[in-house]
C-alpha cells in the first residue's frame, strides 16, 4: 500500500536513450518488470488480462526519480519529491481492475504524480484526464506522458477536489491520494453506472480504500475493500 515518505527529491528521470544504451540494460528492466506482475501482482490476484498487460507494457523506472531507478520495480511505493510518491505496483494494478475498464471509456485521475498511474491507464481506455496540484509535477508528468508517446492523456495543474467538469461525465474515477470524505464534485461529475476508486481517511487515521458505483443520482452505494496509507488530498476543499 501507499506510504507517506516525506522528501523534497528532484524527479529527474533518465532518458529512453541512456537507460536503453545496450542489450544488457533493456533485458534487466524486462526481467525485472516480468518478476514484479508475477511475484506482486499475480499472486496477490490480480488476474485481468488487460490490466497485466499495460503493468508489462509501461516502463516504471522511467517515471522515479533517477537514483532511485535500481528500486523501481520494489514492492514499495517511491517518493516523487514535494512529499508525494508513486504508489506500490500491487495497489496500481488492484486500483485499475476493481474499476472494470473497457476501450471507449474516458476515465479521471486525481493525483498524477509522475505519471505512472496515467499511463497504464492509456494503455486501457479512449481517454485520460488527470489533475495535480503541484504545478512541478504536473509539468514534468506532461512533458514525459509526451515523451513516452501516451498521446490520449491530458494533464491538468489544479485541485482535483473539483474534479473537470469540463469533460464531464466520466465511465471511472480514480483518485490516488486520500481523502477525508468522497468529495462531492468528484461523484457529480461521475457517469451513472460508472465507478470511482478513492482512499478515504485521515492521514493520522485509518485509511480504507472505498469503491463507489454509481447507480443512479439517488443511490450510489459504498464499499469499504481494504485498508491502505496513501498521501492526504491536497487543496482547498
Amino acid at each position: 500500500m501507499s506510504a507517506f515518505i516525506i522528501g523534497f527529491i528532484t524527479l529527474a528521470v533518465s532518458t529512453v536513450e541512456n537507460l536503453y544504451s545496450d542489450d544488457s540494460t533493456e533485458k534487466k528492466f524486462i526481467k525485472m518488470k516480468k518478476s514484479m506482475v508475477d511475484e506482486q501482482i499475480k499472486r496477490r490476484g490480480v488476474t485481468d488480462k488487460d490490466v497485466i498487460n499495460a503493468m508489462l507494457s509501461v516502463h516504471r523506472h522511467l517515471f522515479v526519480p533517477e537514483e532511485l531507478v535500481s528500486k523501481a520495480y520494489g514492492d514499495c511505493p517511491l517518493p516523487i519529491g514535494y512529499g508525494q510518491t508513486i504508489s506500490q505496483p500491487f495497489i496500481v494494478a488492484y486500483m485499475t481492475e476493481i474499476l472494470k475498464l473497457n476501450k471507449d471509456d474516458i476515465v479521471l485521475e486525481i493525483g498524477t504524480g509522475s505519471g505512472y498511474q496515467a499511463a497504464i491507464l492509456s494503455c486501457l481506455v479512449k481517454e485520460v484526464y488527470t489533475i495535480e496540484i503541484i504545478q512541478e509535477l504536473a509539468e514534468s508528468a506532461t512533458g514525459r506522458l509526451k515523451k513516452l508517446g501516451y498521446n490520449n492523456v491530458e494533464v491538468k495543474n489544479a485541485d482535483g477536489y473539483h474534479g473537470w467538469p469540463e469533460h464531464a461525465p466520466f465511465d471511472a474515477i480514480i483518485v490516488t491520494a486520500a481523502a477525508g470524505h468522497i468529495p462531492p464534485p468528484l461523484l457529480k461529475q461521475l457517469q451513472t453506472k460508472g465507478r470511482m476508486i478513492i482512499p478515504v481517511g485521515g492521514f493520522f487515521l485509518t485509511q480504507n480504500l472505498v469503491l463507489i458505483i454509481k447507480e443512479d443520482e439517488e443511490k450510489i452505494p459504498t464499499q469499504n475493500v481494504m485498508p491502505v496509507r496513501f498521501v492526504p488530498l491536497t487543496g482547498k476543499h
